[in-house]
């Protein structure tokens, strides 16, 4: 790198160190950082010890249950909360709007409750104060604030013409601009960074590799901004101008197309309501076979084969409780009709999801904020993987139930209300949660990081032009 590019980068901090409001912008947003930070880690601590608290205490409750009938405490269910991912105080994504416990039992498949979004004020749909909030959408503001006079003031005062006139290179001239605004631009997110890498140095189960993805995703988010505030101010006849331009970018790429594109990927993908989910699965295994009509076609012929494989002619003859068993087998339908329905709904957000992800090339926010939910687990995908666990564990857990009702209450004289002992709850599965790993899906990840690059290359290609024709001011 030539002296002359430091020598411009220098002069452009000491003319940004001389003026008074974009030193005092720039401070304010570094303690916003800093707040954001802090807050957000206070914040995830006491979510995951409230979360781990309420589990211990579901979990308790469970076990201290009297002797029951075992379809009682199916239906007596149990909570699980989804635990914080580790890098989830950088950005919360997804987690404020889709639910933290799921409450399961049987012959249902609850969907996730307690959004925040859902007991807060709007003010939460626009963002919460995390770092990423602040350097997605504020940090862009105040890049544009500084550099938005980057060349323009030089144009304007004349002093462009005759630095050039001196034998100064345009693209020198401009590389030294770039050079300085981007050293802020990284100066800027050096707080959330060093306080990203700290976390993951001091918590179990943190990914350096997301973490360090993250950086360098935000480094290119930020350098975007500062190169495209310079580009424009070079291009521009005066300051208000770029300005101008740039205020506009701002709004559409960060506030309104980011906000905009979601409901129209809604209206192209409808997803069912849940009660319309609901009513097409009682109709389905209306259809099919219900467990509690006795006079059932599907579960008449499901009695002759339960029958047939252990050998007798009565169930009264039968080794374990038939009961129990059309619990199991009833179980296991409604199951596999609630897990179409799944399937069904997941690949129409997916479909939303791929609508917006077409758009991040007009708009990277789009692309730095689908790699920071990925990288800090608090994207959609991880939420599905939360209700895939859950879903998975509340059929091992209702069929374990079940299966007690078949084995451990008396065949011959169960009595009028049949009962097992408060021992059996503690036999019990318990809902063990399993963190996803961040890098388990690349292809989105690669996908997002090509496409900031690919911004930084634009913007590095068109500065390289503009530089040539700054260079024949002078001519």
């Amino acid at each position: 790198m030539s002296g002359a590019v430091i020598r411009i980068a220098r002069e452009e901090w000491r003319a940004l160190a001389r003026n008074r409001a974009g030193v005092i912008a720039t401070a304010l947003l570094v303690v916003l950082v800093l707040a954001a930070t802090f807050v957000s880690l206070e914040r995830r601590a006491v979510i995951d010890a409230d979360r781990t608290r309420y589990q211990a205490g579901t979990d308790r409750d469970f076990d201290q249950q009297p002797a029951r009938h075992p379809h009682r405490m199916v239906h007596y269910g149990q909570f699980v909360f989804r635990p914080l991912p580790p890098l989830a105080f950088f950005d919360a994504g997804v987690d404020g709007f889709t639910g933290t416990t799921v409450f399961l039992e049987g012959h249902r498949q609850n969907s996730a409750n307690f959004a925040e979004a859902r007991q807060s004020s709007l003010l939460v749909r626009f963002g919460q104060l995390t770092p990423a909030f602040v350097l997605q959408t504020l940090a862009p503001l105040l890049l544009i604030f500084l550099a938005f006079t980057a060349v323009a003031r030089e144009r304007e005062r004349g002093t462009l013409r005759l630095l050039l006139a001196q034998g100064l290179d345009g693209r020198r001239l401009l590389a030294g601009k770039l050079l300085g605004h981007a050293a802020i631009a990284l100066a800027i997110g050096t707080p959330a960074f060093v306080a990203l890498l700290w976390l993951t140095a001091t918590t179990e189960g943190a990914s350096w590799s997301a973490a360090l993805l993250l950086i360098l995703g935000y480094s290119a988010w930020l350098l975007i901004w500062a190169g495209l505030a310079v580009v424009v101010s070079a291009l521009a006849a005066r300051s208000r101008d770029a300005l101008a331009v740039l205020m506009g970018v701002w709004i559409v790429g960060v506030i309104l197309l980011p906000r905009a594109l979601p409901g129209v990927a809604a209206s192209r993908a409808i997803l069912p309501t849940r009660i319309e989910t609901e009513v097409a699965i009682h109709r389905d295994l209306a259809r099919i076979g219900d467990s509690h009509d006795p006079d059932d076609p599907y579960f008449a012929g499901f009695k002759a084969r339960t029958l047939a494989r252990y050998g007798v002619s009565r169930i009264e003859d039968m080794p374990v409780q038939y009961a129990g068993l059309v619990a199991m087998e009833g179980e296991r339908l409604s199951t596999d009709l609630y897990a179409r329905a799944a399937t069904d709904a997941a690949a129409r957000q997916e479909r939303q999801n791929g609508f917006v992800h077409a758009f991040a090339a007009a708009s990277p926010l789009i692309a730095i904020r689908q790699l920071s939910m990925a990288l800090s687990g608090s994207d959609p995908a991880a939420h599905e993987d939360f209700l895939g666990q859950t879903e998975a564990f509340r059929y091992r857990f209702v069929q374990a139930l079940n299966r007690m009702q078949a084995e451990k209450i008396p065949v011959s004289n169960p009595g009028i209300d049949p009962r097992v002992s408060a021992d059996n709850w503690r036999t019990v599965p318990r809902f063990a949660f399993r963190a996803r790993d961040p890098l388990s899906e690349r292809a989105p990840i690669a996908r997002n990081l090509i496409i900031l690059s690919a911004w930084l290359v634009a913007l590095a290609s068109i500065a390289a032009i503009v530089g040539r024709r700054l260079g024949r001011v002078t001519r």
